[in-house]
């Protein structure tokens, strides 16, 4: 997808008509494949109620499908489009959830079976991981898509104030941050350090407390620089 798109797509993922076509049973939490259609449009996505998210001791209640939305927005202001379009949205045929454009993928290519070439391409991905202080991440929450865009699932457990980090990619440790990265992380903390757009964008999923952390992350990030 180019970035042209992107409007529709998070338009269509809002207000298309949803209809269930199937349960992912592997996770946790309940997740549908769903189709959503508007006019001769259509796309597939991933559908996260609410109601289906299953209670964890240190997050709370009711909270996983919108921090699934936030990591979205943190994606999009860093501009490393990392997270394929997501959308919360009240009206759905179980409820309240996020809804995320479906990856078409190869399930067998993930972090573990890489090339050295791909893995090379994961230092973003750190970073992001560290900003939003992810718990989950998983070899199989790293996808490639047909045209070769590298994409970023299942945020439903970041954003802890706490430090939560668990991940499997541990290539880049200590190495220093390439300063292109570094600039980018600079600008999302001034975004939100001047309570930004993003912040603003935010407030809906995340507690203060939890933005706040993440500019803290992210300023240590920077003054650490590696």
């Amino acid at each position: 997808m180019n970035a042209e798109e992107i409007p529709q797509i998070l338009t269509i993922l809002k207000e298309g008509e949803m209809t269930l076509r199937g349960q992912f049973v592997h996770g946790s939490n309940y997740t549908f494949l769903t189709t959503i259609v508007r006019g001769d449009i259509e796309y597939r996505a991933v559908y996260k109620p609410v109601r289906g998210e299953q209670p964890l001791w240190d997050f709370p209640p009711g909270t996983l499908s919108g921090r699934e939305v936030a990591a979205y927005l943190v994606s999009e202001s860093l501009g490393w489009q990392l997270v394929p379009p997501t959308v919360y949205r009240r009206k759905a045929p179980l409820g309240a959830g996020s809804v995320q454009l479906y990856i078409e993928h190869d399930p067998e290519y993930h972090y573990f079976s890489f090339t050295p070439e791909d893995r090379q391409r994961l230092r973003p991905v750190v970073l992001f991981d560290l900003v939003v202080n992810n718990a989950d991440r998983k070899g199989g929450h790293i996808l490639i898509d047909e045209s070769n865009h590298l994409w970023l699932i299942d945020h439903g457990i970041c954003f802890h104030v706490e430090d939560k980090l668990r991940t499997v990619i541990w290539d880049f440790a200590g190495e220093p941050i390439p300063a292109d990265l570094l600039n980018d992380l600079t600008r999302l903390l001034n975004e939100i350090e001047q309570n930004g757009d993003l912040v603003q964008r935010l407030k809906p999923f995340l507690s203060i407390a939890e933005i706040n952390a993440m500019a803290r992350r992210t300023r240590r990030l920077i003054k650490n620089g590696c």
